[in-house]
């Protein structure tokens, strides 16, 4: 339907700096999809979103990925001046997720659906909190009669190598605060030193579900990442406390993990008490999923890449998604590679074949589901 060009899309899109606002990749993405003929609208949450619908009854596919990036921006730049598939694009973005968007909208406007439905929903926050992908409720509402349609399938655009994920672990953060009696430190057996406190929690975080593991995931992560504590340096300090950063595996939840950690460091200490908590936020935690690996989505999408079927490293908005219907995350670009990070570091970088490839695999894939 159009002589759209990804790879074009690309360059433009990792130029366009989208770390303090999405502004400007909204206009470019929105600009895109109108000057191919296809009517897109940007929801209250700031979300991009745009359809094609077929003559039949059919399956509603959802192709998702996000506009947003973290910083500091990183300047564009490619490795050669040629237009091959050994060309590398560089700069922020590039993998996460400009390079997955531009596959998913080159299989977006190639296919013209026969049955069904293809929807494109493209987030403004993904690397933040998710407010975008929170507004949509898993669901695409049709205005004229109010309907709702839930997925049938979604393919979040992430980095993947071309991989099939099926799973991710869910990251949930929280607070551990140790709670003593201050005293003054020249009499240091009047009060209850809650910094002192800390080493029998910190040393019952490495046995919090130490036997759990996950069969594709593996075992869950808590790891400490920051720590403060005390109000004066001549007094037993009351308090302190530290963030922990938890990896989720299924089934858990976030309710349930603070739960189940809060019982079992005040099993393991007494001469302090200790609370936990979860991080204030307007959104849902992303929550660890799996789609089962001989689903209909999976094996479509893994015979059209040639990718393996293996958890994704990280967390993402396929969280949501995975609620209601059958989820991947899959593109082009890695999250890191042999020298070290690529997503969200100063070398970013996408392979042009790679971006190409995974375009072909998402195409394939709705021919079958909606063509």
């Amino acid at each position: 339907m159009t002589d759209f060009d990804p790879i074009s899309f690309l360059e433009t899109a990792v130029r366009t700096s989208s770390h303090e606002s999405v502004d400007a990749m909204r206009t470019l993405l929105v600009e895109t999809l109108e000057s191919a003929g296809v009517e897109a609208t940007i929801d209250a949450a700031g979300n991009v979103l745009a359809e094609r619908v077929g003559d039949e009854d059919g399956p509603h596919v959802v192709l998702n990925s996000h506009i947003d990036t973290v910083p500091p921006h990183v300047p564009f730049s490619r490795d050669s001046d040629g237009d091959g598939d050994d060309v590398r694009i560089r700069g922020r973005g590039s993998c996460d997720a400009k390079g997955p968007l531009a596959a998913l909208l080159d299989a977006f406007f190639a296919v013209e659906p026969e049955r069904g439905r293809v929807t494109l929903a493209v987030t403004p926050d993904e690397e933040t909190d998710s407010t975008g992908a929170a507004a949509l409720g898993f669901l695409v509402r049709d205005e004229e009669d109010g309907t709702e349609f839930h997925p049938d399938a979604v393919v979040v655009g992430e980095p993947t190598d071309l991989d099939v994920c099926n799973a991710a672990r869910g990251r949930f953060q929280g607070t551990v605060t140790v709670r003593g009696e201050n005293a003054h430190a020249a009499h240091p057996e009047a009060g209850v030193n809650a910094i002192r406190g800390l080493a029998p929690v910190l040393s019952a975080l490495s046995t919090f579900d130490s036997d759990r593991e996950h069969p594709e995931l593996g075992a869950p992560t808590l790891t400490p990442t920051t720590v403060e504590g005390g109000t004066a340096t001549n007094q037993i300090p009351a308090d302190c406390s530290f963030v922990i950063d938890r990896r989720s595996v299924p089934p858990e939840g976030a309710e349930e993990f603070r739960r189940s950690l809060e019982g079992h460091l005040r099993n393991a200490v007494d001469a302090v008490e200790v609370e936990v908590s979860l991080a204030e936020r307007d959104t849902p935690f992303l929550e660890a999923f799996e789609t089962p690996a001989d689903s209909e989505l999976v094996r479509m999408l893994r015979d059209e890449s040639g990718g393996e079927v293996r958890p994704f490293g990280a967390a993402t908005e396929a969280s949501y998604f995975a609620r209601v219907a059958p989820t991947v995350v899959f593109g082009p670009g890695v999250l890191s590679d042999d020298e070290g990070a690529v997503a969200h570091g100063p070398r970013e970088y996408v392979d042009v074949g790679d971006v190409r490839a995974a375009a072909d695999a998402v195409r394939g894939t709705l021919l079958t589901l909606v063509g």
